[in-house]
């Protein structure tokens, strides 16, 4: 939670607008609004209110290019928004794959000092089977990285 406060409270003055106005463009509230907004510009335009002056007779040219414009802006804060998502997320696989390599080497830790015991016990057939003899052996990791990247598909 620490670490996920901390990326919160980073975040510059404009990167904290435009996750507020990201935000708001994906609530319900955002979609009423505009609902209404559009059903009263309608009503306004072709004259189902009559005490309101037309400003934007049918075909709504003003009102198409002010929805373009808007669909342009908000699209805008959504990717900057998905953006620092994505950077967080990649924060968060880094700090996975460092514990899981620490998990890793406790793991063969433990492993290997297991069988030290089972051989001072006198116990060594119970420590030393082929599947266990090879998961108390270190794991390459760089090797392993490698092989991972010539077998993956590209893009």
């Amino acid at each position: 939670m620490r670490l996920e406060e901390n990326f919160l409270q980073q975040r510059s003055r404009v990167e904290r607008i435009g996750d507020a106005i990201g935000s708001f463009a994906g609530s319900m509230l955002f979609v009423v609004i505009h609902v209404v907004l559009i059903i009263g510009w309608f009503l306004v335009n072709t004259r189902v209110i009559p005490l309101v002056p037309v400003f934007d007779p049918y075909p709504f040219i003003l009102l198409s290019m002010t929805v373009s414009i808007e669909a342009v802006i908000l699209s805008t804060f959504v990717l900057m928004r998905q953006n620092r998502e994505g950077k967080r997320a990649e924060h968060r696989q880094h700090l996975t794959l460092q514990i899981d390599l620490l998990a890793e080497q406790e793991a063969t830790k433990t492993l290997q000092l297991l069988q030290r015991i089972c051989k001072r016990l006198g116990m060594e057939e119970s420590g030393n089977d082929a599947e266990t003899t090879l998961l108390s052996e270190s794991t390459a990791i760089a090797e392993l990285a490698e092989e991972l990247q010539q077998h993956m598909p590209r893009d």
